[in-house]
């Protein structure tokens, strides 16, 4: 147990999915089907509701229905973002505790993983949601700006986008900078037990003259996970609208069936490819965060000490926590 170098580092998290297959992977479906079942749940009815009064409505009413639809859109898209937050942060928390666990030599089971990580879903929601409101807050501010330009003049609406990209190009530099070094906030409310406040400083602390190679890790990962998806999921979706074109060119109905059999598989596809990239994604934070402990504070030291002294059978912590001033840490149950 040694700090890893570069190369290491960065298939380590795609290890972590193979050593404990299945109640990795199985978690990684599961918050993909949830997130995909609640978006079903409350899009689907409401387009066929929408299509059902749009064929019977009069041409005035058109307007008036489109209108509330858009309202209802608004409203009902609060449903799936919510159920995607709690899913992404407590996938985040298992894969925390799966690559904390792996470290130790430990494999833990499905039903394990999951008690654990519950025991901060708390925190890790918390934190979840202040990012997305921040973001969001950002967003919706440089959006109202374009809007309001737009109602002054063509030409202010002009400058006011063009402001807004620069504006946006800049918001990205500052995200990967300020992302890099709270990357670990999720892995520190996990493993030390910390509320938010101290998980950021933390997080903070723990990266400094560590961010380029923390940024570096972080965005290759992203991009082999992200170009291994694109290039599973996207030939079956070519495939299925060329071969409709080929079958049936004039669209008599032929290509209706081999258009939905493609977006069945397509998604099916895009669960199972989406359940692997999220969990070597979440397991890549927790990877870099048990690393640069180990660079900084010793902790490779500390988990052999654990080891040895559970294989002889001697009553031990959590190598995760620091020691309480008050007695020893408290192990896990």
């Amino acid at each position: 147990m040694r700090p890893l170098d570069f190369g290491t580092l960065l298939w380590a998290p795609f290890r972590t999915l193979r050593r404990n297959p299945a109640p990795v992977f199985g978690t990684g479906l599961v918050v993909q089907l949830v997130t995909a079942v609640a978006t079903a749940a409350v899009f689907v009815p409401l387009l066929v509701w929408l299509f059902g009064r749009m064929e019977s409505a009069s041409a005035e009413d058109l307007d008036a229905i489109l209108s509330g639809t858009v309202g209802w859109l608004i409203v009902l898209s609060f449903v799936p973002i919510a159920v995607s937050i709690v899913a992404g942060a407590f996938l985040q928390g298992v894969m925390v505790v799966e690559v904390a666990s792996g470290t130790l030599g430990e494999r833990l089971t499905f039903s394990a993983l999951w008690r654990r990580a519950a025991r901060r879903i708390g925190p890790l929601i918390g934190w979840t949601l202040l990012v997305g409101a921040i973001v969001g807050l950002v967003v919706a501010l440089v959006m109202a700006g374009v809007v309001a330009a737009a109602f002054v003049s063509p030409e202010a609406a002009i400058v006011a986008v063009v402001v807004a990209l620069v504006l946006f190009l800049g918001l990205a530099v500052l995200w990967a900078w300020l992302g890099t070094k709270l990357a670990l906030v999720p892995s520190v409310i996990v493993l030390e037990r910390a509320g938010v406040v101290q998980s950021v400083r933390r997080s903070w602390r723990l990266t400094e003259g560590y961010f380029w190679r923390t940024f570096g890790i972080i965005l290759l990962v992203g991009v082999i996970v992200g170009t291994a998806a694109q290039v599973v999921v996207q030939p079956v979706s070519i495939a299925g609208t060329v071969l409709a074109a080929i079958i049936d060119p004039t669209g008599s109905g032929a290509a209706l069936t081999i258009t939905v059999v493609t977006t069945v598989v397509t998604m099916a596809l895009s669960i199972l490819v989406g359940a692997i990239t999220s969990v070597v994604q979440a397991a890549v934070i927790a990877v870099v965060y048990i690393d640069l402990r180990m660079r900084t504070e010793g902790l490779d030291l500390q988990l052999e000490r654990h080891v040895e002294a559970r294989d002889a059978g001697l009553p031990v912590g959590d190598p995760y926590l620091d020691v309480p001033t008050g007695g020893p840490a408290p192990t896990w149950t």
